[in-house]
């Protein structure tokens, strides 16, 4: 695909691709999601930018079978067949010990990470705020790796916490199918988007 190939939004097509014709899928064919596409994934989305560098989101990758069963009992009655359809469920968490790697992806200030062990709440909120950002770069990469997402919030956390997570140091606020849609997957018609004038005021 070109890259100066433009649409009729004016976009570059690989552009209008990710941001404007991909859907939320709601159903998954059985097309495999390869490990070299979630390599690419990962490639995309690691530039996303955090505070102090910090990088606190952690992905779980959730294949069919035994694991994704466990998953299952902490999904909404909703969500729990499109996951166990889905070829690969991913877990979305924030490392509540993001600041330990500091040392390793800050290491110009030391301080940082002394001021944040100091600090359980101001670190676990700085934690929160960047992994949420980085969700946004990871939904879209995985867009651009080829892939469709499913984006899902209604799980029991704290269950899910248990299940994955039982040293305490991970806290998952997404679940995310991941592959390649069904003829059809999305609600249709589209549902409206809010427009600039919505959304934005210029001050100043």
């Amino acid at each position: 695909m070109s890259l100066v190939a433009r649409t009729e939004t004016g976009l570059a097509a690989p552009l209008a691709a990710v941001f404007i014709e991909a859907r939320t899928a709601l159903a998954f064919g059985d097309g495999p999601v390869t490990e070299a596409q979630l390599r690419r994934l990962h490639e995309l989305a690691r530039f996303g930018p955090t505070a102090f560098n910090g990088q606190p989101l952690r992905v779980s990758y959730l294949r069919q079978g035994a694991a994704r069963e466990r998953l299952a009992g902490h999904l909404t009655e909703r969500n729990r067949d499109k996951a166990l359809a889905a070829p690969l469920t991913a877990i979305l968490s924030v490392d509540t010990a993001w600041h330990e790697r500091l040392a390793e992806v800050f290491a110009h200030a030391p301080a940082v990470r002394d001021r944040l062990a100091a600090d359980p709440a101001e670190r676990r909120r700085t934690g929160w705020e960047n992994a949420h950002v980085q969700a946004g770069y990871y939904l879209l990469a995985a867009r651009a790796a080829g892939l469709a997402v499913g984006p899902m919030g209604g799980f029991d956390r704290a269950g899910v916490d248990r299940e994955f997570f039982p040293a305490g140091t991970r806290e998952s606020f997404l679940v995310v199918n991941l592959g390649h849609p069904l003829p059809g997957a999305w609600r249709e018609p589209r549902l409206p988007r809010l427009g600039y004038d919505d959304v934005v005021e210029v001050l100043g």
